[in-house]
């Protein structure tokens, strides 16, 4: 990330490749039609930094065509080759398709409508400069000029972002030829036009704030080590905006996104890759253009009802004993619990991944794993697509070419802790790799295991031979490839579809589950895991889950207990999640926090009280533009104020959670407009407005149902929801009948 005040250094990087040769787009040359896109002969010119942006004496210019394409649902795509091969990105809807297009010159531009007579872009023609002011100041360049029209919305390159004509502070489209390390490379450079009330969310997991207008942003996958920098784990090259469009840069490539900030009028960004894929996404409303980017990458699928269940772990359980005498325990004492995960301690040795089970201190996995089913407990199992130096598949896997054969020595993540010399990585662009890997997993689910943990998997080695893609074009899809591994095969071998994942890029929301990586047990590592969950789902994933109360301690790594104040707050925003799991370097069992033991017990029944509405939330996933968690602006994009919260947020259509992030139990709570009912009292509250200073004891934190709303819940206890019985379930009615959620459950004093 780069700090530089310039657009040239900042975006271009001439401050690094002072011999760079911009080619910037001039203005079309030729329109016609070719098949069912137009295709644009624009003309691209020479220019050096010389301290302004001089061109290129005696250098042709270079032609090259740009296609555009107009899809049903008022997405519009730019791109300079009319093919691409197969996108492991996209995953194209049955209903998707192009529109049939058509092309009228007029005096000063190319017209392009559709078959109704709608203009769906303009781009415009070389237009002779008007008088010069003065001879000191150069006439302005050819620049592309063109605007797109989707649906509500009309986006313009960024043409005339200047202060004179060789100090320009954007460019529409530009390609960079520059030399780095002995190699020639060429990367794209496009801008489009920013308003200056404009609101941009998504882009990935991004702990940043709600709003990310007036930010640069590294679209690189890597190990995000927490939650609190601009490292993340899951980048996705899509991004909203308030003026009822997204964009979604079809690329792999590492990419450099800045939101009104280099200049503050444009968004622009710079894309490792000498071709270039664009698509402008309209809808107007979030949730609409949210389904239409879901219809180019995917949907997320149904996922099964155990796991809306709590989930228990901690890194790690190291035997078949100490989990049995875990499970006993939740049992006997009524902590309801759905899944254990077994984290990095199931093989023979600790972290070294073999994707067998010890044979000392789990003699009979099958029988184990079988013990567990019995008692309502499904099992996740931790492992990685590294291979270290003392694992005994190493040998086979370099023989046979299933891993990326390095040129040297490194590492794979640095939230790797196991000591081991790095061997490799299965090469998930070899199909017989995939195959090989794929037969190791099966033989835990054969044993009985339901999930895999698919930790890992955002960096890779960067000077590796992958056999069948470069690893510039990898790095950014590997999380991709690998997770779609395990999910076909949990799929083929179990019939029921889930991972835990921690990398992501566009497309890896059809292969859920994600959750916020090693979240730092305190309060701001909360409220940023937070953030990234809110973005995530507005960058198209429809589920998402936290360690719950944060992943390490702090100051000590491993040995530091959080505070029983965070654990039952974070055990509440748990409960209103889509997904739930203590996790963590330490204990995560209740009872390691007796005084407040019993009041986690009654914070778990809500949870299993809410799995109704959670798996009828989550039906809407499969089919819409929404996530189960939601940001405020996807139900509320009319309201500025929407815009910019990120610490309160919807769980699924109707409940409204507002989290407590501090000791004092304090906050302030917006209410959009419209009428809502207490969670916890039915009291009506009218809307449209800040409830400022909110006290809520350690008991309970701020939740509100909006009125008239409708919300199925399981009325008794359960221990799993193996136990739950469908036609239990009742409905609760956010009306003036409504006195508060205890009222649906057959004993009160066991909710909170």
């Amino acid at each position: 990330m780069k700090h530089s005040t310039d657009f040239m250094e900042a975006m271009a990087d001439f401050d690094q490749y002072p011999d760079a040769v911009i080619w910037r787009a001039g203005s079309p040359l030729s329109a016609e039609l070719s098949g069912s896109s137009v295709k644009f002969g624009i003309p691209f010119n020479a220019f050096r930094l010389q301290g302004g942006l001089i061109p290129v004496e005696n250098q042709q210019s270079e032609i090259h065509n740009i296609y555009l394409t107009m899809y049903t649902g008022n997405i519009i795509r730019l791109c300079t080759t009319p093919e691409y091969p197969d996108s492991p990105m996209l995953s194209l809807s049955e209903d998707l398709r192009p529109v049939a297009i058509e092309v009228k010159e007029n005096n000063d531009s190319f017209e392009i409508t559709d078959c109704e007579g709608n203009t769906a872009a303009v781009f415009y023609k070389y237009r002779s400069p008007e008088k010069g002011w003065s001879t000191l100041i150069r006439e302005s360049f050819d620049s592309l000029s063109a605007i797109f029209f989707s649906n509500s919305s009309a986006v313009s390159f960024s043409s005339y972002d200047q202060f004179f004509p060789e100090k320009v502070e954007s460019l529409p489209l530009a390609y960079i030829d520059y030399e780095a390390s002995g190699v020639r490379k060429r990367s794209t450079l496009f801008s489009f036009h920013a308003a200056n009330n404009e609101h941009f969310v998504g882009t990935g997991e991004r702990f940043a704030r709600m709003d990310l207008a007036g930010g640069t942003y590294s679209l690189e996958n890597t190990d995000g080590l927490g939650n609190n920098s601009r490292r993340t784990y899951k980048n996705v090259p899509f991004f909203l905006s308030s003026r009822g469009y997204g964009l979604f840069i079809h690329s792999s490539a590492h990419i450099r996104l800045s939101l009104a900030d280099i200049s503050t009028r444009a968004v622009q960004a710079r894309v490792e890759d000498a071709a270039i894929d664009l698509f402008i996404i309209g809808g107007g409303k979030p949730e609409t253009i949210l389904y239409n980017y879901r219809r180019l990458t995917g949907f997320p699928p149904q996922l099964p009802l155990w796991s809306y269940g709590m989930w228990m772990s901690r890194m790690t359980y190291f035997s078949a004993d100490e989990i049995d005498n875990i499970t006993d325990r939740m049992r006997s004492e009524k902590y309801p619990c759905d899944l254990i995960h077994i984290d990095t301690g199931w093989f023979e040795k600790d972290w070294v991944c073999e994707w067998k089970f010890s044979n000392e201190r789990f003699p009979d996995p099958k029988g184990f794993l079988s013990r567990l089913k019995k008692q309502g407990f499904r099992v996740s199992l931790w492992q990685t697509p590294n291979i270290g130096g003392g694992n005994c598949l190493l040998e086979e896997a370099k023989e046979k070419r299933y891993l990326a054969p390095p040129r040297n020595a490194g590492v794979a993540s640095e939230s790797d802790f196991s000591g081991q010399d790095f061997g490799g990585q299965i090469d998930f662009t070899n199909s017989e790799a995939v195959d090989w890997y794929k037969k190791k997993i099966r033989n835990l689910f054969e044993l009985g295991a339901a999930v895999i943990k698919t930790d890992f998997g955002e960096k890779i080695q960067m000077d590796a031979d992958y056999l069948n893609m470069p690893a510039d074009k990898l790095h950014n899809l590997y999380g991709l490839l690998y997770q779609r591994a395990v999910f076909e095969e949990t799929s083929d071998s179990t019939g029921e579809a889930i991972i835990w994942a921690r990398a992501g890029w566009a497309g890896c929301q059809r292969y859920p589950l994600h959750w916020g990586g090693d979240t730092a047990a305190t309060w701001d590592g909360m409220a940023a895991v937070l953030r990234g969950g809110l973005h995530l789902g507005l960058s198209g994933y429809g589920y998402w889950s936290h360690d719950v109360p944060g992943f390490h301690s702090l100051p000590e790594f491993m040995n530091t207990m959080p505070a029983g104040n965070l654990y039952i707050r974070w055990t509440q925003f748990g409960v209103f999640s889509s997904h739930f799991r203590y996790h963590g370097t330490s204990p995560r069992e209740p009872w390691y926090y007796p005084s407040i033991a019993p009041l986690i017990k009654k914070w778990l029944n809500l949870r299993y009280m809410l799995i109704p509405y959670l798996a009828v939330s989550a039906d809407n996933v499969s089919n819409s533009g929404m996530p189960v968690l939601r940001a405020m602006l996807l139900h509320h994009p009319e309201d500025p104020t929407c815009w910019n919260i990120d610490d309160q947020y919807y769980i699924g259509d109707s409940i409204l959670v507002c989290p407590v992030m501090n000791d004092e139990g304090k906050r302030n709570v917006y209410l959009p407009e419209g009428c809502w009912r207490d969670f916890w009292t039915g009291s009506k509250i009218k809307g449209g407005c800040w409830l400022m200073n909110i006290e809520s004891a350690i008991e309970r934190l701020p939740v509100y149902i909006t009125e008239g709303a409708n919300i199925p819940v399981y009325p008794e206890p359960v221990q799993c929801t193996d136990e739950m019985d469908e036609k239990k379930i009742v409905t609760l009615k956010s009306d003036q009948s409504f006195s508060g959620i205890s009222s649906y459950y057959s004993d009160p004093n066991l909710l909170p």
